[in-house]
């Protein structure tokens, strides 16, 4: 028994350094429910008379601070294309195979344009088989008839086929020809070819080099949804902007070309520990590979010395939030986060100097979350639960108890787990034992709410009576303007609906 105790007293003891400390930060960690923003004076007349504009990244502007989060159960191109045109962001998730996700990615992009420059095209030997088939795969109503030298000969739509029977039939035998068709010189203005198009009353404008040869299209439909999107997020060629998420798995800069290849505009490091090596030299190697005439966006992290370790490898954008979602469980399965009304303020902080904005990722369940995210220095808010319900959203409508749901999940669930490995051809009975896998997140149902312009219109509209609360035009206005009060669990139900039967 003594050699054992001596034996002992050799090996390092448990007591020795640190362990038994409690290294305890001096301010408590602060979320939505624990503030509230001071009221100040305001002489805004009106909450239209506020600006929601804002960055996503170092170069994309938004008119809305709203991102969808990429989640397989949030954000395809559907919800892409109308965050964009409602002045946001969508960005598509990774659980796709590669070509899958770059097609996601095409059909954003594709959605509009000032002027389209590579217009589907057919040759004069298609059928009329065929040029319905290339309009129903890629959602447009006409297809230009080109020559191999890419010389117009003219255009079939879908009115022409719409009941036309023969789909072994040539595509010539069905098109308006050439000599009959309305066409612009190459270089046309936008506003003047808006006065053709309404002139001729045609929904589709071929523009022409001096050789006769496709040079770009203009449709009707692009001139209407640029009346009707007037915030649309758009680049230079007026193309919806769109994100799409990349992971660190073998084969990440593969999909970051093909997506880059698509027309992203951004991509999105994705993993759960944003400050880890792994995100670091992921960060550095994207970066070094493809250049820096696209916008990195990292994350997620929750401190200050997280967001400088990203930002020092190239980040132009920084995701924060670790935990807060309401289908994460990492903070009961790790014990590790910070309260997100906390993470945002001290990455906020770090990211101000170089100028790089700071996306609040989880946590938002009104717009009233948004405003306090905004205050405490984000630029955008990224939502997933709250938009996973909508008709945008990837998967079917079930119905339960003659209640409509929508089926979201946590990225690190068992069953988002499998869905990636799989994606990734893995074999799941030898390369994986999913019954040791440790989930993060679960799997819920969320109520089915209709069209997502609904949700958009709630929260921004929260959003501008907030700002006018604050007596803040800008969201700008409104960081240096705000004072939070911390509250009582007395404050959190004094806030809502009480003392009421609510009908």
């Amino acid at each position: 028994m003594e050699r054992t105790m001596d034996a002992l007293r050799t090996q390092p003891s448990l007591l020795d350094g640190r362990v038994g400390h409690i290294n305890l930060r001096p301010a408590p960690g602060l979320t939505f429910d624990d503030v509230l923003l001071v009221p100040r004076y305001s002489e805004i007349q009106s909450r239209g008379d506020t600006r929601t504009d804002t960055w996503f990244s170092r170069r994309i502007r938004l008119n809305i601070p709203i991102v969808s989060s990429n989640m397989d159960t949030v954000t395809e191109s559907g919800m892409a294309v109308a965050l964009a045109r409602a002045g946001g962001i969508g960005v598509i998730h990774r659980f796709l195979t590669i070509q899958q996700q770059a097609d996601e990615v095409r059909h954003v992009k594709r959605t509009e344009a000032y002027v389209i420059l590579d217009p589907l095209t057919l040759s004069r030997d298609a059928t009329v088989g065929e040029a319905r088939a290339t309009m129903a795969r890629a959602g447009v109503g006409g297809v230009i008839v080109v020559d191999p030298d890419r010389v117009v000969l003219g255009i079939v739509t879908r009115r022409d086929i719409m009941f036309f029977d023969d789909d072994g039939a040539a595509v010539t035998d069905v098109m308006t020809p050439r000599e009959r068709l309305i066409t612009a010189p190459e270089g046309t203005a936008f506003g003047e070819a808006r006065a053709i198009l309404d002139r001729a009353r045609v929904e589709k404008l071929p523009l022409i080099d001096a050789r006769g040869r496709l040079a770009g299209l203009i449709t009707a439909k692009d001139i209407e949804h640029g009346m009707d999107y007037p915030l649309a997020t758009k680049d230079r060629k007026g193309h919806l902007v769109v994100a799409a998420a990349v992971g660190i798995r073998p084969g990440y800069i593969e999909r970051a070309e093909a997506l880059l290849a698509a027309g992203a505009d951004a991509l999105v490091v994705d993993i759960a520990h944003g400050d880890s090596a792994n995100a670091v030299d992921a960060a550095r190697k994207l970066r070094a590979q493809l250049g820096d005439d696209w916008d990195l966006v990292v994350g997620n992290v929750a401190t200050a010395e997280g967001t400088a370790r990203l930002i020092d490898a190239g980040a132009d954008a920084i995701k924060v939030g670790v935990g807060p979602g309401s289908i994460c469980i990492t903070r009961l399965v790790t014990g590790f986060g910070v309260p997100q009304l906390t993470a945002i303020a001290d990455c906020a902080a770090a990211a101000a100097t170089a100028r790089v904005p700071i996306i609040a990722d989880g946590g938002i369940r009104n717009s009233g979350d948004v405003v306090k995210a905004l205050a405490a220095g984000a630029q955008t808010v990224m939502i997933g639960s709250l938009l996973a319900g909508t008709k945008e959203s990837p998967g079917l409508v079930v119905v339960r108890k003659g209640r409509r749901f929508k089926v979201t999940r946590g990225m690190a669930s068992l069953g988002a787990t499998m869905s990636r490995d799989q994606q990734e051809n893995e074999s799941v009975t030898k390369k994986r034992e999913y019954e040791r896998v440790v989930p993060e997140g679960v799997e819920a149902a969320v109520p089915y709410r209709g069209p997502v312009k609904d949700i958009l219109h709630q929260l921004v509209g929260g959003l501008r009576s907030g700002l006018s609360y604050a007596g803040a035009e800008t969201i700008a206005d409104l960081q240096h303007t705000a004072e939070f009060v911390q509250i009582t669990s007395a404050g959190v139900r004094e806030s809502g609906p009480h003392d009421v039967d609510q009908l």
